[in-house]
């Protein structure tokens, strides 16, 4: 029982079992070859249900549930949110084995927006249950399983559909028992005491309570925790007062009355009103966004990220559209495996360049992007299937390359707390553009395009990309060396 309540208490056991829930939740056999099925015998959708009125649902359910969904992830402390994201997941795959016509699977695709907007709990599980020191590690290890998952899926269900060992259907219920596995692991999740925001002040409490007894023996003084979290003047002198308070009440209170005290405060910090919450996080993303540098990198991310997302959508309609014979859609599970595989290396690989992106980061977004958009405009000029998948392969490697570097930029000089806001408001903006262009160009109470001018148009947008990076990034670089010279001067 010792053994057992020790690895309990470690830091490894919810890491692992969070691992486990990404893992099974993220191999989806049957997800490269949706199109053939959605559209073949087993339910008989066509092309243009699919891709004008099926899909853009997932765009607008995902905008409009994702702040909702970010805020109650904190309030509710991240374990419940997991839960509830696997469930809707099962009913996401229950309702594609089972349901038929364009409403249901419409229904569906709302419920899959509720699943893609609850990811923000998996990724911020992690921080509020390990040591800061066990960060890097348990991030590590989180997001790798989850690529090893989707990689996994992709090798299986081409597999399967190659050697015929598997119907359509078939593989939708075996992707409900894995689904099911995932839902258990999360339900042993062990539920976190504090998050990010709404219950961050319960660590502080104890930080006052123990400062306050080793004022005692005199070796440490109880602000010590303050300077070492960066925030603002003004909220620096406003936590000081609060820790004074709190120190002057336990040190004046017995030792019998100290415990109920502590008790108290903190179930009034986790009753902390969500105003309050909302105002501290509107006065950090003012803060965040007040620097150039960060507004450029997140404003490429958004960007960015707004036409990942549309392509990667559609490039199956867009498949089938160029060679729409069975013998070769077989081939769509290796290579989202190989696209998989490949951006884990070249994500992993930016670890070890030695380069300046402060310096170089913005002719490096206009650059790549402008080949990111090249690779698009070959997938829709040629007609072939063949160039199609290398293309697709070669623009997720460039945007998995461009979003580490991104990432990594913006994360440099904020805290968790900072980072975790930033990174919620850039895909907030992808999403608000993805939106827009869902229903500008993709649905079909819109223009509702085909398949090959949708993706010139995706060609076209990383092409203004490219040229706004690369013009900005050619200005800065000039306008420092004329700086450089006037100094010299």
């Amino acid at each position: 029982m010792e053994a057992v309540k020790s690895w309990r208490s470690d830091w490894r056991y919810p890491t692992t079992l969070l691992c486990i829930y990404g893992f099974f939740s993220t191999v989806k056999p049957l997800e490269p070859f949706l199109i053939p099925y959605l559209t073949g015998p087993d339910k008989n959708l066509t092309t243009e249900q699919v891709n004008n009125q099926i899909f853009p649902v997932w765009t607008y359910s995902y905008l409009s549930v994702l702040v909702p969904v970010f805020l109650l992830t904190d309030w509710l402390r991240y374990k419940p949110v997991v839960v509830f994201q696997c469930v809707m997941l099962f009913i996401t795959t229950a309702m594609i084995l089972w349901t038929k016509t364009v409403p249901a699977m419409q229904a569906m695709q709302f419920f899959y927006g509720v699943v893609t907007a609850s990811e923000v709990a998996y990724f911020s599980y992690i921080y509020s249950v390990v040591d800061l020191k066990r960060y890097r590690k348990a991030t590590s290890y989180s997001r790798s399983v989850q690529l090893l998952g989707y990689t996994v899926g992709s090798v299986l269900g081409q597999l399967l559909v190659s050697f015929d060992l598997m119907s359509y259907n078939n593989i939708m219920v075996f992707t409900l028992v894995l689904t099911g596995i995932a839902l258990l692991s999360s339900c042993l999740l062990p539920m976190p005491e504090q998050s990010m925001f709404f219950h961050r002040r319960h660590t502080r409490q104890k930080t006052a309570t123990e400062a306050t007894k080793s004022n005692r023996d005199g070796t440490v003084d109880a602000t010590e925790h303050i300077s070492r979290v960066k925030t603002s003047s003004e909220e620096m002198r406003d936590e000081r007062v609060d820790i004074s308070r709190e120190t002057e009440e336990v040190a004046v209170k017995g030792q019998d009355e100290k415990v109920p005290k502590a008790v108290d405060f903190e179930e009034s910090v986790g009753a902390e009103g969500c105003s309050q919450v909302l105002l501290q996080l509107w006065r950090d993303f003012c803060q965040c966004y007040s620097s150039r540098q960060l507004l450029y990198w997140s404003l490429w991310w958004a960007m960015a990220t707004c036409g990942y997302n549309q392509t990667v959508n559609y490039v199956q309609v867009l498949w089938e559209h160029v060679q729409p014979s069975q013998n070769f859609s077989i081939y769509n599970g290796g290579v989202e495996a190989v696209s998989n595989l490949l951006s884990a290396a070249t994500s992993y690989g930016i670890g070890f360049t030695e380069v300046r992106w402060e310096k170089w980061g913005e002719l490096a977004l206009g650059g790549f992007s402008g080949l990111g958009a090249a690779a698009l405009f070959l997938m829709t000029s040629i007609n072939n299937i063949w160039v199609c998948y290398t293309s697709y392969v070669i623009f997720k490697c460039l945007y998995m390359l461009l979003i580490t570097i991104a990432m990594y930029q913006i994360a440099a000089d904020l805290t968790m707390e900072r980072y975790a806001l930033v990174f919620g408001a850039n895909n907030f903006g992808a999403l608000v553009l993805q939106t827009i262009i869902t229903s500008v160009v993709v649905d079909s109470g819109g223009l509702g395009l085909a398949i090959i001018p949708q993706f010139t148009i995706y060609s076209s947008y990383f092409s203004v990309i490219a040229v706004l990076f690369s013009l900005r990034g050619l200005l800065a670089k000039k306008g420092t060396i004329t700086l450089v010279k006037l100094i010299h001067v």
